[in-house]
């Protein structure tokens, strides 16, 4: 979505807790925007462990987040992951601020989750080949 010179990835509730769905639309989105709905979530800690996953993607991406909930943790997160502003629990108000648009591309916008998947599966293969090597030894005795 296009607001003036901004292009805008929106994405709903718990969409933003997977990385790999966000960077769909980067890097022509300048902004990333997530409308939830936290009110599930009660008066736990629940609703700011999902405000947190937003600050990953605001680091993982290199955008500014704006998060709008509706009980939970209403929020302008910085490229850095940092909180700019936020409103209180269970509070009606609007939050105010201003946001910057970036067009930078970060490695994991770039590469996604490969280079982790790569080296798991590396990691795997080098275990499987040492404890076959090893059995290989054992049974020759």
């Amino acid at each position: 979505m296009a607001i003036g010179n901004q292009k805008i990835a929106f994405n709903i509730c718990y969409e933003d807790v997977f990385g790999e769905e966000i960077i769909q639309a980067l890097p022509s989105a300048t902004l990333i925007a997530n409308v939830s709905n936290d009110a599930w979530y009660g008066r736990s800690i629940a609703a700011y462990q999902h405000l947190q996953f937003s600050q990953a993607r605001a680091i993982e991406t290199g955008r500014m987040v704006i998060r709008s909930t509706n009980t939970g943790a209403t929020a302008i997160i910085d490229e850095h992951g940092i909180l700019i502003k936020t409103l209180p629990e269970f509070t009606e108000d609007v939050l105010e601020g201003s946001v910057q648009g970036f067009k930078n591309a970060t490695p994991y916008v770039l590469l996604g989750n490969w280079p982790i998947i790569s080296l798991c599966f590396i990691a795997l293969l080098g275990w499987f080949m040492r404890h076959s090597k090893l059995l290989w030894i054992l049974k020759k005795k």
